[in-house]
């Protein structure tokens, strides 16, 4: 029986060349591997069919990164962003480790490993600076990228995520949402499972055919024991955070509705980052803000990358 979900890639993966960005494979270092979608004009274009893409170019225009969540992988989370950035933005999408086509042989499972993987990725591109848009899981890799890599991040954009996932956090969240543990909440292996974070991700309550939620959990939980051991490598004692003195400009666009991350603790961490750091909140919108209302959403991430470039370009 044909998989409904699988059968909309190739769709998706046609929307995603015509607006400009093409699949293309980085080797990190021997045994790892990161998956990406980049701008058409930076890679060949193969006459054979075996023939793999080679980088060709630099960006030519201002780059924009924009990191996914744990759900879904680069262009599934990224989809409806991808045509309003294009035309004026080098829009550049990985596949974080275990997700996609992105892996690695390491051991390694922390947001730091991530981010240096992603960074050595995005340099064997060509991308000297760039813009981060991070959502939940890609919003922690995003901020461990702009704490160890000043020179290249130069502002960032975090929707439903937070600086690190403290045990407190963790411990105070789950119970909240009626989870014994992220692994339970963020890797359903059930229909049941899936409509649950569906419900609590979204602002509406959306319904589908019990046989889409099947399809979706076959495609989108892959890799289940590597992406649990990343649940695990995220959580962090308390007494471990430190709030790092970001240079960049940060904003902080969410869903007013957000139950995963509360309105609150965005509140919260915008006063811990301090005067560098801007606030934003879109009504009706929960967890999955950038896809629940786009319009708005792409609106909003034009201004404030649009005002940076403007100031950036001004001093």
């Amino acid at each position: 029986m044909v998989n409904l979900v699988a059968a909309q890639k190739p769709l998706i993966h046609g929307l995603m060349k015509m607006a400009g960005i093409r699949p293309y494979t980085i080797e990190i270092e021997s045994g790892t591997t990161m998956s990406f979608w980049v701008p058409s004009e930076t890679i060949s274009k193969p006459k054979k069919k075996e023939a793999k893409p080679q980088i060709i170019a630099k960006p030519t225009k201002p780059v924009v990164v924009l990191v996914h969540g744990f759900a879904g992988e680069g262009i599934v989370t990224w989809q409806f962003q991808v045509g309003a950035l294009t035309k004026k933005y080098s829009v550049y999408i990985p596949d974080l480790l275990f997700f996609g086509g992105s892996e690695t042989d390491k051991t390694e499972r922390s947001p730091r490993f991530q981010a240096e993987c992603l960074v050595t990725a995005l340099r064997k591109l060509g991308v000297e600076k760039c813009i981060v848009v991070g959502f939940s899981y890609g919003g922690m890799v995003a901020f461990k990228m702009a704490e160890m890599y000043p020179e290249l991040v130069q502002a960032m954009v975090i929707s439903g995520s937070i600086l690190a996932m403290t045990d407190s956090i963790s411990a105070t969240s789950l119970q909240e949402l009626g989870f014994s543990s992220s692994s339970e909440l963020l890797l359903p292996n059930s229909v049941k499972g899936l409509k649950a974070l569906l419900s609590i991700a979204a602002y509406k309550k959306l319904w589908f055919p019990d046989r889409l939620h099947k399809d979706f959990l076959e495609v989108m939980f892959t890799n289940r024991k590597e992406r649990g051991e990343l649940l695990e490598g995220l959580v962090v004692s308390n007494k471990d955070i430190n709030i790092p003195n970001f240079p960049q400009r940060i904003h902080l666009l969410w869903g007013e509705n957000d139950q995963i991350f509360k309105l609150e603790l965005a509140q919260t961490m915008k006063g811990q980052l301090g005067d560098g750091t801007t606030f934003e909140s879109i009504e009706k919108a929960g967890h999955l803000v950038h896809l629940e209302r786009p319009c708005v959403y792409n609106r909003c991430l034009k201004k404030f990358i649009d005002s940076f470039l403007a100031s950036n370009e001004a001093k």
